[in-house]
């Protein structure tokens, strides 16, 4: 079945980092208007726009302490609603974060429900009893350390699967849900077009709270939270009482989800979502109990991931596709090469690995330009809060000593997808007129999106091409997936199929020529698009890091 959301290409805003207009160092509504004529050029149909609700900024927005109100870093109700009519005039639509596992310890439902333990509000977060003078359980954190703290005031504890800032909802109180539902109504008649849900797979929590398996950094509380025994039920109410009454896009941000959970997320059938962000291809470079390490990925793992999902989703639910988010390190430096020699190269590949997939792409801000990872010199220089946790609690515990903690989170931590866009070679990268909230990546004035819009052979202009593509094919869209050469250590091979029409996308990992030969069949195809020239290519061969997409139909160009 054909829908506007699957033929879409997503684009993240991180508003902190996009653009800032009032010249403060952080980015902000005014700054995202000034740049939406460069999205228009980019060709993209939906913004997903990270949070802008008002929040003390513990974990830069994603503690909100109410929903209905605009952060003032960002500026006012009345310029958001000019910026959702300017992106509607462009014919782009624009999806909000959804953040109801939790909220700010400030929002005023909480600081009703701490005030006493009988307070109408105590119901709405999770309190609990300490077990022999301990916590409740032995639930760790995401930002490190237990995920409950102790309330002074009231003698119980409060779960918070990520900051202490952070007190979860109680999802199984009828009031929480039905609050939940009259915000997110409030936001749909404004005229937004969906929303992306932030970790919504956690919302449930198994009933007793039973203790989870010990891990190296404290245990990851999704492991046991999520996909709880009432989520289903509670999506799908959310539906009936909210989604179903408007055209719009929905995303989950599942974590922890399986390939059978997220067939009853997204399912063909629109009970809940129309999709969900899984993160098993995340975890590729990583250990099962560790994520900070500086382990390299593995190229038959990464195939055997995504094809399992296209795969295992196909005809029966829709997948989205993306490299990077706010939550991620950037792609080129993680599964592509930084070096100048083959950044733009590494960046062409693996936007066309991605692009050519059954699923809906999502751009991170910078990934169209081929940003890389920054070289942060010391914990100083971070300002996440992940980061900057798991820095201090891991080195002070002896597992891993300060150089190795820096390595790791230069290469792994949030932070490096959060510096500012960068722009022009102006100061600051023409993010800003004074110093910002976070560090330049120094690069910037090799990489900037000036220099790569009038520039026909940049990364911009090859990610313009591949949306342009697949707003044109259906087979892009709509095709059945077919991976080749599982085992291959450098090759990623894989043919889309839709009816009588076949698409060949071949991509190099590899910094060194490659032996390949192109399957018969495709042969006397017509190459879609590749990120080398007809004459730079050689039979019988891939050049370090080439993409190529061929039309096994020629007359379809």
């Amino acid at each position: 079945m054909k829908n506007w959301w699957k033929e879409s290409v997503v684009y993240q805003i991180y508003p902190r980092s996009f653009c800032d207009s009032n010249g403060d160092g952080i980015g902000d509504i005014g700054g995202i208007i000034k740049r939406l004529d460069y999205l228009k050029e980019l060709g993209i149909d939906v913004i997903w726009l990270s949070p802008v609700y008002d929040s003390p900024n513990d974990d830069n927005g994603y503690d909100i302490r109410d929903y209905r109100k605009i952060m003032n870093e960002f500026g006012t109700m009345e310029e958001f609603d000019r910026l959702l009519a300017e992106l509607h005039q462009r014919k782009i639509r624009l999806v909000m974060d959804l953040v109801v596992n939790h909220t700010s310890d400030e929002h005023s439902w909480f600081v009703e429900s701490r005030k006493s333990k009988d307070n109408p509000y105590r119901d709405y977060y999770i309190w609990r009893d300490g077990k022999d003078g301990k916590e409740p359980n032995n639930w760790g954190s995401c930002f490190s350390g237990s995920a409950w703290n102790y309330d002074e005031e009231t003698g119980q504890y409060y779960l918070h699967l990520f900051s202490k800032k952070q007190p979860d909802l109680n999802w199984d109180n009828k009031k929480v849900r039905t609050e939940v539902y009259d915000m997110m109504k409030w936001w749909l008649d404004k005229g937004i077009d969906g929303f992306r849900m932030d970790v919504i797979s956690l919302i449930s929590k198994e009933e007793g709270l039973p203790d989870g398996p010990a891990m190296i950094n404290g245990y990851a509380s999704f492991n046991v939270a999520a996909n709880g025994p009432r989520v289903h039920e509670y999506l799908q109410e959310m539906n009936r009482e909210v989604l179903s009454g408007y055209d719009i896009m929905t995303v989950g941000e599942c974590s922890g989800v399986t390939l059978e959970e997220a067939a009853k997320y997204a399912s063909s059938e629109g009970k809940e979502l129309n999709m969900v962000f899984q993160f098993e291809h995340m975890d590729v470079d990583g250990d099962p109990d560790n994520k900070w390490t500086d382990k390299k990925m593995h190229l038959p793992d990464l195939k055997a991931v995504m094809t399992k999902w296209q795969k295992g989703l196909e005809g029966i639910a829709w997948n989205s596709l993306f490299w990077n988010n706010h939550d991620q390190p950037r792609v080129v430096s993680r599964f592509g090469s930084d070096c100048e020699e083959y950044r733009e190269r590494s960046a062409k590949m693996l936007a066309t690995c991605l692009h050519m997939m059954q699923g809906t792409p999502y751009v991170y801000q910078g990934e169209e330009l081929g940003m890389t990872n920054v070289p942060f010199e010391t914990i100083r220089d971070f300002r996440d809060l992940d980061s900057i946790n798991a820095y201090h609690e891991l080195t002070e515990k002896g597992i891993f000593t300060r150089e190795e903690m820096m390595k790791y989170i230069r290469y792994k931590s949030r932070d490096n997808a959060r510096t500012p866009m960068q722009w022009d070679t102006s100061a600051y990268a023409g993010f800003s007129e004074s110093a910002p909230w976070i560090m330049v990546n120094p690069n910037y004035k090799r990489i900037n999106a000036k220099e790569q819009m009038e520039r026909e052979t940049s990364v911009f202009h090859y990610y313009k091409k591949l949306i342009a593509l697949r707003h044109k094919h259906d087979i892009i869209v709509y095709g059945s997936y077919e991976l080749l050469l599982p085992d291959h250590p450098h090759i990623y091979a894989y043919i889309r199929t839709l009816g009588e029409q076949k698409l060949l996308v071949v991509c190099s990992f590899s910094s060194q020529t490659v032996t390949y030969s192109i399957p018969k069949e495709f042969e006397s195809g017509t190459v879609m698009i590749s990120n080398y020239e007809t004459g730079e290519r050689k039979c019988g061969e891939l050049k370090p890091y080439e993409a190529l997409v061929i039309l096994q139909s020629s007359d379809l160009l």
